[in-house]
């Protein structure tokens, strides 16, 4: 049986609900969609905003056929089914049009299954619609990317969400739910539509009632495995950095498994340890990032399964470099000053100086290539400062 939120799914852009700046009245993508514009987009947004709906809203109102991948279990040969099933169709009538594939997750495909979606989606075989939660500069090659119009979804407001509960509330026949209730549905549900009502459902089908207590114990029944998206994710991620910090590589490896297990985006994994190289290996072992880049770059072309192999790697050798966070903890003071004191002034010497008259003010004067190592070059105000030490 179909859960709430797809019974729910809005089927056209009047009933849609949030991203107004992109479906409101003159707005960019509705304007596409009523004049029958229809090209290859990528949706960019956090969970439960609406992204795959759009695609299906999309599809249904050109009356075209749709095809729905998620990249985390889509091969080569799905893609290849769909380009010849569409080419079957084209012959049986020639005013057939190119179907929609909706592609989710695009993010977890790798370069080699990005580069054979390429051609497909540059002939017009494919009309493509991507979603992910990563974005897309990073996780989508530049030449897909360029053949993409990228619209950026953003997480829905409270008062988005309200009209979502009011229209599950009808559907469930729910007569009333507590201002507490709805308050905390709402809070915990952080902008996500598909969280509200995922746990709604589940709450309705266990308890009679729909309170705080009802929905914070039917929570806690449902957190008890791991979710991409939700408190294990976190927590786990976080013992997994916690325990490379300590340079404990067992606890590390054993947190990397739970992840790789639950079928964590490998890039994912591979992101935080590109950031924790930097923040707590530093200078200790400049070659750490060196190596986190290298795993990053291999899982982003591999992919699992292969991929854990990279990371195991990598994780093992970032658990046993020794720390150091003293260039993080540098630029971070910086920073406080920046945003202390605004821009103070440059001293003199170290302005570019290209005009004669910006030289007869002295811009560049007394400049030296190799001053002594302890003279200060930073403004007056703050000259006497070391951040570095």
């Amino acid at each position: 049986m179909p859960n709430l939120a797809t019974l729910l799914r809005p089927t056209n852009l009047d009933t849609f609900i949030g991203q107004s700046h992109l479906v409101g009245p003159d707005k960019p993508l509705r304007i596409a969609i009523e004049k029958g514009h229809i090209f290859s987009m990528l949706f960019w947004g956090p969970p439960g905003v609406g992204k795959t709906t759009l695609a299906k809203i999309i599809a249904h109102t050109h009356n075209r056929d749709i095809y729905e991948l998620s990249a985390v279990s889509a091969k080569k040969d799905d893609i290849r089914k769909i380009v010849l099933q569409s080419a079957s169709q084209k012959q049986l009538t020639e005013s057939y049009e190119a179907p929609i594939l909706f592609l989710d997750e695009i993010h977890r495909f790798n370069k080699a299954q990005q580069d054979y979606l390429l051609p497909f989606v540059e002939n017009g075989t494919l009309i493509l619609i991507g979603a992910t939660t990563e974005n897309p500069s990073f996780e989508v090659n530049s030449a897909l990317l360029s053949r993409c119009k990228v619209f950026v979804l953003t997480s829905h407001t409270d008062e988005d969400l309200a009209v979502v509960l009011k229209n599950a509330k009808k559907h469930l026949k729910i007569k009333t739910i507590s201002k507490d209730a709805t308050d905390w549905l709402i809070r915990f549900s952080n902008g996500d539509a598909r969280k509200l009502l995922n746990l709604l459902d589940q709450t309705v089908t266990i308890y009679e009632k729909v309170t705080t207590k009802t929905l914070k114990e039917t929570l806690q029944s449902s957190h008890l495995s791991y979710d991409k998206k939700g408190e294990q994710h976190y927590d786990t991620i976080s013992a997994f950095i916690k325990s490379m910090r300590a340079s404990n590589t067992d606890a590390a490896l054993y947190y990397l498994a739970r992840m790789v297990s639950a079928g964590e985006d490998p890039k994912f994994i591979a992101r935080r340890m590109v950031v924790f190289a930097s923040e707590d290996i530093g200078l200790a072992a400049p070659t750490a990032l060196v190596v986190a880049n290298a795993v990053f770059e291999a899982v982003h072309n591999i992919g699992y399964p292969e991929a854990q192999i990279n990371l195991a790697h990598g994780v093992a050798y970032l658990a046993r470099c020794k720390k150091n966070r003293t260039a993080y903890d540098a630029y971070f003071s910086a920073l406080r000053d920046v945003e202390t004191f605004g821009n103070l002034s440059i001293p003199l010497e170290l302005r570019n100086a290209p005009t004669s008259l910006m030289k007869n003010q002295g811009y560049g004067k007394g400049y030296e290539m190799y001053p002594d190592k302890n003279k200060s070059l930073l403004p007056e105000k703050i000259k006497h400062k070391k951040y570095l030490k």
